[in-house]
């Protein structure tokens, strides 16, 4: 009897190092499959970060057109700083996509 639980034992060993080395082939597919997916959600991403840029510049816009209005003398400073912002969303979008595709 113990030499047949031995067999067995030595079985199972032998199995479960097959089954491991079987295993390892799926882990390229894997990291192709992953760099697909995030480059796929990448250009919508970057229009997302466009259209956010656009909507800060008419925030920045109407903002910058009421202290003009009312005679504040910050004007140029708030002016300065959001098309800042603006031009920041814009590059950083750029860059991004051209670092990563």
């Amino acid at each position: 009897m113990k030499k047949q639980t031995k067999k067995v034992l030595l079985l199972g060993v032998v199995l479960l190092a097959v089954s491991e080395t079987f295993a390892q082939g799926n882990g390229v597919a894997g990291i192709n499959e992953a760099t697909q997916m995030v480059t796929s959600y990448f250009a919508p991403a970057v229009q997302l970060i466009y259209a956010i840029g656009a909507v800060v510049g008419l925030i920045g816009g109407v903002k910058v057109y009421n202290k003009f209005s009312s005679g504040d003398p910050d004007t140029s400073k708030t002016a300065a700083s959001w098309f800042g912002a603006c031009i920041f969303l814009i590059v950083a979008a750029t860059i991004l996509q051209a670092f990563f595709l």
